[in-house]
């Protein structure tokens, strides 16, 4: 009889027990989770996986996307050896530790312990729930054990890497690592792994840069923990007691800035942006153009460029010397800022020419003054060489023999030439004019950088790209490889700023009216390199001239890319590599392809008036000159003699009346020239 009672009972407590289970496991189902997507900060990274910059998230905390196997394994061990070290084994409650925690607080009259598991902490942290109160703690387990049920441990784990506390604005282990130690969490020192095990139980009291001495002493507790755990040996830990706790955060990595923004806006769902930048080169730079315009005022201004030529991959991007509201105008991609190019086009302006047969780097031009129609250029020094080589006149930047260039190609010729190469160029008016060869054009610095590449790769054009893995088209040929190769070897022979080293960089500066824009941009044979510097606002930098500010900057540049230049490439072989003597006699000496047309260049012209001038009738007649010619002179006015065999060639010329006249001159060749003005 007492058998069957005991049956029936343990039936009965059977049928309990699975009930209760049955029961709780419709609980837990039952669970209303939480999101388990948790948000953390968009990242761009570098061509090695590396950190540029990092942005917060939507409330301002810095909370950077972790798994598990990225962070260092002692971090781990540490952490579930302190907080939960049967964290594999248990379903989100630790028995042992509940009914520890439920005889503390009985003996204690107040919660001691509160067996918390790290499944129980992501809960909390999830909910953002508080620890003290019954009704919390019980939701907590409940959350606890539905979690084990969808997701798995290291999952979990991950949450707490990312939900962590570490005091202030950092959230989750890798934000704490790079603000405290300024470094990945890849590689912990074990104090390192210990102090942020420590810090996420009391974030805010234990800040090392607010109390580091709270800091310390919990740190000092976990590696205790740890030793009895068998985590770390005591001479391990012995060592880590004598590392100082860091005193203040780090700043988080903001490196290429406004590259980093624009990446940003052209993929806003993205979470992470990798780039074609190397880390290392860009934070190299970025400190070269803060030496840059260190000392030189408060509005001077910078930005660097670097691309490896041969695949169109940019490496480094400074859009300014720094990031800031300032009377720099730090904001300001100035890579992306349209300036006036100086005498930085110049190269292609020779390119072009050399393959449309107007010249060779020995072909002889002439450096004197001339006008083109209304337009008088001068060079940059007021002084003019004569009869030089083509050579000499680009490596010397001489204005007239690259406008007598650009007249013979014609200006709609350099402005297609530069929207072949990628270029965007924008000039004033409907049609360009032969200005735009001195820098009478708006463009950017990845423009003139992505123009410089074509013509280091041989004359091919290749967009720059400056996502990692972008698919780049195929490149069209912009000059022939002898044109490129010519005005290569030409820029290699330029002398060097005083104190930079002669290694044959092909570099070519340019300064735009006024002292506005300051260039300097150079190759070797891997990669180009463009330096501007003047002001963000546009206004002149009295003395800021492209050969003495910028230069320097980008032979530094080079310096800081790489210890020795890669060699230029051998000229193709097809290149005609003679002296003037030796070339083609069409080559020998520039002629436009007008020039059978056109008046010799010692005929006579009217210097005054000029043509549809309106001048005033003197007392003494109208004032009349002539330049070159032979003497005497006869003048006319309308077709009628007015002045005959006159050896002067300033004269006054008694005229009938006011209204239209023609006035014309004949030298004693024959040769004659006219001009028609108003006279009132």
């Amino acid at each position: 009889m007492m058998r069957a009672r005991w049956l029936v009972a343990l039936t009965i407590g059977l049928w309990l027990a699975a009930l209760g289970r049955d029961r709780l496991d419709i609980w837990i189902e039952a669970t209303v989770l939480p999101p388990l997507i948790v948000e953390t900060s968009v990242e761009v990274l570098d061509r090695n996986g590396d950190l540029l910059r990092a942005y917060t998230v939507a409330d301002g905390r810095w909370r950077l996307a972790l798994p598990p196997d990225k962070v260092d394994p002692l971090y781990l061990r540490m952490l579930i050896a302190y907080e939960d070290k049967r964290f594999r084994d248990h379903a989100g409650l630790d028995p042992k530790s509940v009914i520890r925690a439920g005889l503390q607080a009985v003996w204690n009259g107040r919660v001691v312990s509160g067996g918390s598991t790290l499944t129980m902490q992501v809960a909390r942290l999830l909910e953002e729930s508080g620890t003290g109160r019954v009704s919390g703690k019980l939701r907590q387990m409940r959350v606890a054990l539905a979690l084990e049920r969808r997701l798995s441990k290291d999952q979990i784990l991950q949450l707490y890497l990312h939900l962590a506390p570490f005091g202030g604005n950092l959230e989750g282990v890798r934000a704490a690592s790079i603000s405290y130690f300024g470094k990945e969490p890849r590689r912990l020192t074990p104090a390192e792994a210990a102090l942020l095990v420590a810090i996420p139980q009391s974030p805010e009291t234990r800040r090392p840069d607010r109390a580091a001495d709270r800091a310390e002493a919990a740190r000092n507790r976990v590696l205790a923990r740890a030793v009895e755990a068998g985590v770390i040996d005591a001479e391990a830990a012995e060592a880590a007691l004598r590392e100082e706790v860091p005193g203040l955060r780090k700043p988080f990595p903001a490196l290429a800035p406004h590259l980093a923004d624009r990446a940003r806006d052209a993929e806003p769902q993205a979470l992470s942006h990798r780039l074609t930048l190397d880390r290392a080169l860009q934070t190299k730079l970025e400190a070269l153009a803060q030496e840059a315009v260190a000392g030189r005022g408060e509005a001077l201004q910078v930005a660097i460029l670097v691309a490896d030529h041969a695949s169109g991959e940019i490496l480094a991007s400074v859009g300014s010397a720094g990031y800031q509201a300032d009377l720099r105008q730090g904001f300001v991609d100035m890579t992306q800022a349209l300036r006036s190019p100086g005498s930085t086009l110049k190269p292609l302006v020779y390119a072009l020419a050399f393959d449309e047969g107007l010249g060779h780097p020995e072909t002889m031009i002439d450096d004197t003054p001339m006008t083109f129609g209304t337009y008088a250029p001068q060079n940059f020094d007021r002084l003019y060489l004569g009869t030089i080589r083509m050579r000499e006149a680009l490596q010397l930047s001489r204005n007239i023999p690259v406008v007598q260039l650009t007249e013979a190609l014609g200006p709609a010729r350099l402005i297609s030439a530069m929207e072949k190469a990628g270029m965007k160029p924008m000039f004033p008016g409907n049609q360009p004019g032969l200005a735009i060869a001195l820098g009478g054009v708006g463009v950017t610095l990845s423009d003139m950088v992505q123009l410089y590449a074509a013509i280091a790769r041989g004359g091919v054009t290749r967009p720059l790209s400056w996502r990692l893995g972008a698919e780049v088209p195929e490149g069209q040929r912009l000059v022939s490889a002898v044109a490129a190769w010519q005005v290569g070897d030409i820029l290699a022979g330029l002398a060097p700023p005083p104190g930079a080293p002669s290694n044959r960089l092909a570099y070519k500066t340019g300064t735009s009216y006024g002292s506005r824009d300051a260039w300097a941009i150079g190759f070797d044979g891997r990669h180009v390199i463009g330096v501007w510097m003047g002001r963000a606002d546009g206004t002149p930098v009295p003395g800021a001239f492209g050969a003495d500010v910028a230069a320097p900057v980008l032979f530094q540049a080079f310096n800081r890319l790489k210890p020795k230049l890669d060699p230029q490439p051998p000229a193709p072989a097809s290149t005609l590599l003679v002296s003037n003597a030796e070339l083609p006699q069409p080559l020998r000496r520039f002629r436009s392809r007008s020039a059978a047309y056109e008046p010799a260049a010692d005929a006579p012209a009217v210097a005054f008036p000029p043509d549809g001038a309106e001048v005033e009738l003197l007392p003494a007649g109208l004032k009349v000159r002539v330049t070159g010619g032979t003497a005497p002179f006869t003048w006319l006015a309308d077709g009628v003699p007015v002045i005959v065999g006159m050896k002067a060639r300033e004269a006054m010329l008694a005229l009938p009346g006011m209204g239209f006249v023609t006035l014309s001159v004949i030298d004693a060749e024959g040769r004659s020239a006219r001009s028609q003005v108003r006279v009132r």
